[in-house]
């Protein structure tokens, strides 16, 4: 896998998390001004529980996919490959059913009834139930899209899931489903892409994995136990990495529900949203980097495998810096425009904030942990997980009674800080990557020039609207006074030329000026 492979599989996972980020502002946009932000928040309390039982249905298994997939490819052991994914959806149905059967019938009345005492989260955390089984065939199949880099074909599945539950929600609250009808519109998200991964697998995925290749290969009961048992050994650890990050995500939220009143829950999930948009580019990068860093690991290609992670770092610090920073400015003003239905929201600027710097952090976390999985170290960012989870846990639950949502942003913001550090060291002692620190450096200065600019705008809509028009402009300025580009660089905007479109011109144009300064 080339260097611009892996920049083109990051630019459509980019394109999908930007759906998916689009499509979860729509449908929270809709969610929040026809609920109202006392039983916004009530949806607010089922969110992490969809994330978490999704994950225990999944059992870790899509990067297990992704991972061997990649692996076997590489290695021309293609029978394995398709074999990898059966075995995987065997276990994920199982799974699947389980935890739906548990969330229904169990843990969804124990939730409602004894830890939050609040009879109105009953039906909507059963509705979670449901989710799994269909969520668990969309993760089987977009870890096996993942696993051949076609990240256009898990545009396509979220896409799907996007425009089907923002339909199917607002229809169902509005005729008086209230909170359980957003959670059964993502229900039929889910069930309308899974449906379409399956229509992708049989049509386009032959040629990528190949079904019998070899007239001499044999996969009895015994080797399928085998192969299960590779899968689960490796998605453990990822498993319990992924329920550690559910916490980092949703533990404010989940300890607000014990201490504090349904609206303050809906402000705070208001804001959430909003602060994970540096997440977009991390996600994006991470799931590109976890099958190349694997392919370059298992071939030996240390020349290879450096350059991808350097050049994770630099993609991923390149946009979120300079978004966070604006975010921070701006915060405000954003919660007024986005919920401009409702002036109430805006009571959780100062989280968003707060809580918009921690993401970024984590952004950066997120993509140590594709590379530390690609390489076949995944219990390392567990621990790491562990201990930041644990920290965040007990400050949420100090910081909380005492700030209020403000203390949730401060709790999760500290904890995903020292987090992070300690996971880049450990990347960089592993891989045995050097990172350029100049550059680096001035990827920060241009961002921090950029903020400065914008901090003596008005914190209003209309410094807003200014911001929005002047920031990428003093920003790329920034970036180019400071040579933060090489020729590496310049070589990869080349390629995407004939993907600008409209704007070909323009984008033809900016690339020479950065050319001329190299």
């Amino acid at each position: 896998m080339s260097s611009s492979r892996l920049a083109k599989g990051s630019f459509f996972i980019l394109i999908g998390n930007i759906i998916f980020r689009v499509g979860g502002y729509i449908y929270r946009f809709l969610m929040a001004s026809l609920l109202g932000p006392a039983m916004y928040g009530i949806l607010g309390l089922t969110l992490p529980f969809q994330g978490i039982f999704q994950i225990l249905a999944a059992g870790g298994l899509p990067p297990a996919i992704a991972k061997y997939v990649s692996q076997y490819n590489a290695l021309e052991k293609e029978d394995m490959a398709r074999q990898t994914i059966l075995t995987a959806i065997k276990i994920m149905i199982f799974l699947g059913l389980l935890m739906g059967f548990l969330m229904v019938f169990l843990i969804g009345p124990y939730l409602a009834d004894v830890v939050f005492k609040n009879p109105k989260a009953l039906l909507p955390l059963q509705a979670v139930g449901l989710i799994t089984p269909f969520s668990v065939i969309v993760g089987a199949y977009r870890g096996a899209f993942q696993g051949v880099y076609k990240m256009e074909y898990i545009v396509a599945t979220r896409a799907v899931e996007q425009v089907f539950m923002i339909l199917c929600a607002t229809g169902f609250v509005l005729i008086g489903l209230q909170a359980t009808g957003g959670v059964l519109g993502s229900v039929v998200g889910f069930m309308a892409s899974a449906s379409t991964g399956v229509l992708i697998y049989r049509k386009y995925m032959g040629k990528y994995i190949k079904k019998n290749k070899s007239a001499d290969f044999v996969f009895t009961r015994r080797d399928e136990i085998k192969l299960a048992k590779q899968l689960i050994l490796f998605a453990i650890p990822v498993t319990i990495t992924a329920l550690a990050e559910m916490i980092i995500y949703s533990i404010s939220t989940f300890i607000m529900g014990i201490f504090l009143a349904d609206s303050l829950i809906g402000y705070y999930t208001a804001a959430d949203p909003i602060a994970r948009l540096p997440l977009v580019i991390s996600l994006s990068i991470a799931t590109t980097i976890l099958p190349a860093a694997s392919a370059a690991y298992s071939t030996k290609n240390k020349q290879q495998l450096d350059r991808y992670v350097f050049k994770s770092y630099e993609y991923s610090l390149i946009l979120t810096v300079p978004l966070c920073i604006f975010i921070t400015v701006f915060a405000h003003p954003i919660m007024r425009v986005v919920y401009f239905t409702n002036a109430a929201y805006a009571s959780g600027a100062t989280a968003l904030g707060i809580l918009v710097i921690g993401m970024t952090f984590y952004s950066i976390y997120g993509v140590s942990t594709g590379i530390i999985q690609g390489i076949g170290y995944p219990k390392i960012t567990m621990y790491i997980l562990l201990l930041g989870s644990a920290l965040n846990v007990v400050l949420n639950w100090f910081l909380i009674q005492k700030m209020g949502i403000v203390g949730g942003a401060m709790a999760t913001t500290i904890a995903t800080i020292i987090l992070t550090i300690p996971t880049i060291i450990y990347t960089l002692k592993k891989t045995q990557a050097k990172i350029p620190k100049i550059k680096i450096f001035n990827i920060v200065l241009a961002s921090l020039i950029m903020g400065g600019a914008i901090f003596i705008l008005p914190s209003n809509p209309y410094g807003l609207l200014i911001g929005l028009i002047i920031s990428p402009i003093i920003y790329f300025a920034g970036l180019i006074l400071l040579k933060v580009f090489d020729e590496y660089d310049i070589k990869t905007l080349k390629g995407f030329e004939d993907k600008s479109g409209p704007f070909k011109k323009i984008y033809v144009k900016l690339v020479s000026i950065i050319e001329k300064r190299v």
